[in-house]
């Protein structure tokens, strides 16, 4: 069965960086894009990057661009997330994502405070 288990997540100060992991399972990972997903306390899921299978096209969501970083190893089964010039309303509970057949890990949380 697919697994996808995220990592990474903390407390940092507004200004600093995380990377995020996440680690799949239970399927051809190299043949799938995926994506990264964020749900802040209170309001809905909101869509953060997507990376091609391949992992040379990549996307943003408008409020990361310039910020966050999409990779893929597919030799290692992993999905990244670097994020730089972490400000508060990233505060979030982060999630992996397989869009086709509609997988989603659990989370990993998130949150830039002083």
């Amino acid at each position: 069965d697919v697994q996808l288990q995220a990592s990474g997540g903390g407390l940092v100060q507004p200004g600093g960086s995380l990377r995020l992991s996440c680690v799949a399972s239970g399927f051809t990972f190299g043949s799938f894009d995926m994506r990264w997903e964020r749900q802040a306390p209170g309001k809905g899921p909101e869509w953060v990057s997507t990376i091609k299978s391949g992992g040379s096209v990549v996307s943003y969501a408008d409020s990361v661009k310039g910020r966050f970083t999409i990779s893929r190893d597919n030799a290692k089964n992993t999905l990244y997330l670097q994020m730089n010039r972490l400000k508060p309303e990233d505060t979030a509970v982060y999630y992996c994502a397989r869009p086709i057949g509609g997988y989603r890990g659990q989370g990993t949380l998130v949150t830039v405070s002083s």
